[in-house]
């Protein structure tokens, strides 16, 4: 991997997993839906200044729909679903479920770019499942039904990433990252909105709250998205993918750092086979 797509890597995983600590902190107060909404309105208005400064104005008219799935799929229906989790479970566990992205963007490019499913790749799925189940399985509550709830949230989410990831190389192919990263994050914003009338706010507000939803937006959404679908176009779905591997770390990282999260036995077997099984994916042949 050339080292230019290394450190945007490392800097997308500094950012994402800077996300899950931000959702963490500002969902209580907002709730699921309108923290989405919230996230993907600013960072499609950052991303609308920059493409009408740049004169780069994405094909809104003739790619309307391929940049509506994108939207959907890979920011308005798992920011929704995170935001939905972390209710429930840390920023740190968070972090952790989401490197489940590899394992389904497999199952995706088997299905619509012909690539082959090999031991190797079955193996690191079934490791970072184990994981999973280390995650879960070992701290108190993980039975509940409200714990079982955000889990499953968090891998219908990660199902989600992978999903427009091999999309957007079949479909979006043609068009630069950036008018992606722009265009999905206005339709992400216009698919949230009909939803609003039915989600509460339940407060209060206040200035640590909002610093983190823009954090949450610009810095994990506007610049991260930038990044990701450059990576996309550069180094292809699966590969930019293994940027999963990474988010953990970071997010672990800070939710210790800034939530106090603790270091728990099962956070770190548990995030240990997640991230040794995504690797083993990712790298596999």
């Amino acid at each position: 991997m050339p080292v230019r797509a290394l450190a945007l890597l490392v800097t997308l995983a500094a950012l994402w997993g800077g996300s899950f600590v931000f959702m963490r902190v500002a969902v209580p107060a907002l709730g699921a839906i309108p923290l989405a909404y919230v996230r993907v309105s600013i960072a499609a208005a950052v991303l609308l200044a920059i493409a009408f400064a740049q004169r780069r104005i994405p094909p809104f008219r003739t790619r309307s729909k391929e940049f509506l799935v994108v939207g959907v799929v890979n920011s308005a229906a798992p920011f929704v679903l995170f935001c939905f989790a972390e209710q429930t479970i840390s920023a740190s566990a968070g972090a952790v479920l989401n490197a489940t992205s590899p394992f389904f963007a497999v199952i995706a490019g088997a299905v619509w770019l012909e690539q082959p499913v090999t031991r190797a790749r079955l193996a690191g799925i079934a490791l970072g499942f184990v994981g999973v189940v280390v995650l879960v399985g070992l701290q108190p509550g993980a039975t509940s039904k409200h714990v079982m709830l955000a889990v499953a949230a968090c891998l219908v989410a990660a199902a989600c990433y992978a999903l427009a990831g091999v999309y957007t190389k079949r479909a979006l192919s043609d068009v630069p990252s950036h008018a992606i990263a722009c265009a999905s994050q206005v339709f992400a914003a216009l698919a949230l909105m009909p939803l609003l009338p039915f989600a509460s706010i339940p407060g209060p507000l206040d200035a640590i709250i909002i610093a983190n939803v823009v954090g949450l937006a610009v810095g994990s959404t506007a610049i991260a998205y930038l990044i990701y679908f450059k990576l996309i176009a550069d180094i292809g779905p699966q590969r930019a993918l293994s940027v999963t591997f990474l988010i953990p770390l970071f997010g672990i990282l800070w939710g210790a750092l800034f939530l106090g999260e603790p270091l728990t036995s099962n956070l770190l077997l548990g995030g240990a086979l997640v991230v040794a099984g995504t690797i083993v994916t990712v790298r596999a042949k």
